[in-house]
């Protein structure tokens, strides 16, 4: 582009240098009225708001173009070395500026990840797989419950009152999947170890400080709220499974068989039956607190459930637990026998809830639903316990856990048609 320009010089340059007889003064005026020329192009291309990239190339041609005629005029090496450090400059600046983009770029996707990774680890802890797929169901199953005439409150009133236990016991349930996880890391590390505790993601440090504030967050909110069934609710959920988890002189209740159970299903059923279902009655509807039939029928056959999962979560945990001296039911007795016990608890509950939905309810289509699908319930767990479960298999036993949770999600749904 340079050539071109030298071309584009008018004769009446040339004619001055050869009038003059002098060659060196027409090199000079050729190369001042070239910086002038081009001085004048940049100037009506600035004009045209150029973009940056254009007038980066643009000053890459000039620094051509001054090195070429000071070339042909016979500069000094001092002027050479300016020149060419400019040009360096010049094209790394263009360089920089190219690379701006992708820096940007690749810096917002690695905050991405960051963030997606730290999401990802926060749910292996927190575990909300098993608070959604109780705390949904069961608490609004059980808030309807305390419902007598939906004509007495508004769609807007009860969503408030469920969102009202629901919100702080989200922070209570973190504290008690939390408090079991910071007293059994060495546990973990055999039994789960893709707990982040266990992996290292999470320093013991940092888990016992989430430990403790979801745990003044849940008290906190509950304050704020001002509903005693829920203050209750968490006080006796957190006590039940910090004195089942912690390892102190009368604390450390997973020893024991009988307290396992006991602690696990009454923290499990006050936390997400007993505390809505009154929080709705007292608090919300400012009534007395009277059970209903469906409410009594559901507390029974979900605590047998409940009673189950206190025992079955230790079915694959066999290896873990007797390597930290833990005496449970299944390292006594055996995976196996313990399996076909829970299956027998299971046909008991809905053998109860058959004959009292058949004897007890007033109601034709409620005793009628009532026995049907716990007669299908029957069924379907014997049919899932002969043809699913591989008692060998760590991840079958695992598997049979999350099973337990969706019958209590199943039974949660048909309480609401006993009458």
């Amino acid at each position: 582009m340079a050539f071109g320009h030298l071309v584009s010089i008018p004769r009446s340059a040339s004619s001055i240098a050869t009038v003059g007889g002098s060659c060196w003064k027409s090199k000079k005026f050729a190369t001042y009225y070239y910086a002038s020329s081009y001085e004048t192009r940049a100037l009506w291309q600035s004009n045209r708001n150029v973009t940056k990239e254009q007038s980066i190339k643009a000053s890459l041609q000039h620094n051509i173009s001054k090195l070429h005629y000071k070339g042909i005029e016979g500069g000094s090496t001092t002027h050479h070395k300016i020149d060419k450090t400019y040009l360096i400059n010049a094209t790394s600046s263009a360089q920089s500026h190219e690379s701006e983009p992708q820096a940007q770029e690749k810096s917002q996707n690695d905050s991405l990840e960051s963030i997606k990774s730290a999401m990802l680890v926060f749910l292996k802890f927190s575990r909300l797989y098993a608070f959604f797929s109780l705390m949904i169901p069961a608490g609004l199953s059980s808030s309807l419950l305390a419902v007598d005439n939906f004509s007495e409150i508004s769609p807007i009133l009860l969503v408030k009152g469920i969102l009202q236990y629901i919100v702080p016991f989200f922070f209570a349930f973190q504290f008690v999947t939390g408090v079991n996880q910071v007293s059994d890391i060495e546990i973990d590390k055999i039994n789960k170890p893709d707990l982040p505790l266990a992996t290292g993601e999470y320093s013991f440090t940092f888990g016992v400080i989430l430990v403790a504030s979801s745990l003044l967050t849940s008290l906190g909110l509950a304050w704020m709220v001002g509903s005693k069934p829920l203050i209750w609710s968490i006080i006796i959920a957190a006590g039940l499974m910090a004195a089942y988890s912690i390892n102190l002189p009368l604390l450390r209740w997973k020893r024991s068989t009988i307290l396992t159970v006991l602690s696990n299903a009454m923290s499990m059923l006050a936390s997400f039956h007993i505390g809505p279902f009154l929080h709705m009655k007292t608090f919300v509807l400012k009534k007395a607190a009277t059970f209903s039939r469906s409410m009594l029928v559901g507390c029974f056959v979900i605590g047998c459930l409940y009673t189950v999962i206190s025992i079955a979560k230790d079915l694959g945990d066999v290896e873990g637990d007797k390597a930290a001296g833990l005496k449970t039911l299944a390292i006594r007795l055996g995976v196996k026998q313990v399996f076909w016990l829970c299956i027998s608890l299971i046909q008991m509950a809905y053998g109860i809830a058959i004959t009292m939905g058949a004897l007890l309810s007033p109601v034709l289509w409620s005793k009628i639903v009532t026995v049907v699908t716990h007669v299908i319930m029957v069924l379907y767990v014997w049919n899932y316990a002969v043809n699913s479960v591989d008692l060998s298999s760590k991840d079958s036993l695992h598997s049979f856990d999350m099973f337990m949770f969706k019958l209590v999600t199943v039974e949660s749904v048909l309480v609401i048609f006993v009458r």
